[in-house]
């Protein structure tokens, strides 16, 4: 009878922990309104960021089929959210211009948007958690007139971070500002981090930890033909982007350059490399870069994980594409797969990875590849999404996952038309697709 009682309490619990996995696998899709399609500008993956939270809240912006700049806030976890039209408008015939925000330590909505080798458009709100934005303002008021891709970061403090390129493709300096959340005012702690020489320019991709850890990388761009991108380099820093080190502890003397530059990893011009893609690390420091191109023995061009688990830097090809295509050219691409992002967990022993991205060959839905345990070069492929997303790239709230380990996508179903032309597309739906792994 006891043997009984056992097995039936074993079944019992086996039955629990698959709903509970079950449950923990659940996605959720939540509707806000509709916005411009017409090409994807408020689907790029270098929105940092699409969605911010702040405590119990979260914010989102993207552009209406008027060119209005909308934003969004709700209660995590509800439906129902408030939005409004402000007056600022964008250039939706370019799919650089995209909307990028973050919440500082006080609550404050800080947002940027319109940029493309243009003057500085940044606003925040009149109050903690309100929708109610300011003028615009400048930030310091130089190097402000030929601003691209703004990014914004959290840090530890409350404050913030403020990442931009001054000047053109194949020409162009990163520049890093910080946010002073007692001062309230903004400070430029680097203005030339990396820079090109004159002769190109980097295209990166950043994280900032729970800690206030910087982690940088990128590709060189030779010229605004996105072929000739080649290799990925690497940088960190442990005081707020003041100093820099590679993996190795070795500290740069700045600028960063293609002659001192930390090479993650060598790839040649013309290999089909993406630019702007993602990275992510660990609470252990555990470092991970997503991003795709053709291997030198392939025409298929492959999504790419490169990462450093303190050994040395390590790359895993995720080989599951059939279809070759070719980059070349400048201006926004059409182009069949997503630039991915990723994101890293250290669980025990394990450091786990999921890469999201779109792909044509799945029906262009919103796709997710689970890596269990980085170094078994094992993975999973599944949709989270039926739908087809056209030129949908993965954006997502990135202080939740931080916080909570919970992933919040920016979803919306956008049609690029290639070298930077329109489309007929009508207004689509924005969406924000939860998922816990």
């Amino acid at each position: 009878m006891k043997n009984w009682r056992t097995h039936i309490v074993y079944v019992l619990f086996l039955v629990l922990i698959a709903e509970t996995n079950a449950s923990a696998q659940k996605v959720r899709v939540v509707d806000i309104a509709k916005g411009w399609a017409g090409n994807s500008i408020n689907t790029v993956v270098f929105r940092k960021n699409s969605l911010a939270s702040f405590k119990d809240y979260q914010f989102t912006g993207f552009y209406d089929s008027l060119g209005f700049m909308v934003i969004g806030r709700r209660k995590l976890g509800s439906k129902s959210w408030e939005l409004k039209q402000t007056s600022f408008k964008g250039n939706i015939r370019d799919a650089h211009n995209s909307i990028s925000m973050i919440v500082d330590g006080e609550g404050f909505l800080h947002i940027a948007w319109d940029h493309h080798n243009s003057k500085l458009r940044y606003a925040k709100s009149k109050e903690p958690l309100s929708l109610e934005l300011t003028e615009e303002m400048p930030m310091i008021s130089t190097s402000e007139n030929k601003v691209s891709y703004p990014e914004f970061y959290t840090m530890p403090d409350g404050g913030l971070l403020f990442f931009y390129r001054d000047g053109g493709s194949g020409n162009g300096n990163m520049v890093i500002n910080r946010y002073d959340l007692l001062q309230k005012k903004w400070n430029r702690v680097q203005s030339n981090l990396i820079d090109g020489e004159g002769k190109r320019n980097a295209y990166w991709q950043s994280y900032v930890d729970a800690n206030g850890v910087i982690y940088l990388s990128w590709v060189w761009r030779e010229s605004p033909d996105v072929a000739s991108n080649h290799d990925m380099c690497f940088a960190k820093s442990m005081d707020g982007g003041q100093s820099w080190q590679k993996s190795t502890g070795e500290k740069y003397n700045l600028p960063i350059n293609a002659t001192n530059a930390e090479y993650a990893c060598r790839i040649p011009q013309k290999s089909e490399l993406i630019n702007q893609t993602s990275m992510h690390a660990d609470g252990s420091g555990n470092i991970m870069i997503a991003t795709y191109w053709r291997d030198a023995n392939s025409n298929i061009p492959q999504y790419h994980l490169v990462y450093n688990k303190g050994q040395g830097w390590k790359v895993m090809s995720l080989d599951f594409r059939k279809t070759p295509f070719s980059l070349s050219g400048t201006g926004s691409k059409k182009i069949p797969v997503a630039r991915p992002q990723v994101l890293i967990r250290k669980k025990g022993k394990n450091t786990s990875a999921w890469l999201f991205f779109r792909d044509e060959e799945r029906g262009s839905k919103v796709s997710v590849a689970s890596i269990k345990n980085i170094g078994q070069q094992k993975f999973t492929v599944k949709d989270l999404f039926e739908g087809d997303t056209g030129a949908w790239e993965p954006s997502f709230d990135t202080d939740l996952w931080k916080k909570k380990n919970i992933v919040h996508l920016f979803v919306q179903r956008t049609v690029q038309a290639d070298g930077e032309g329109l489309t007929s597309t009508p207004p689509q739906m924005v969406q924000v697709l939860e998922w816990k792994p």
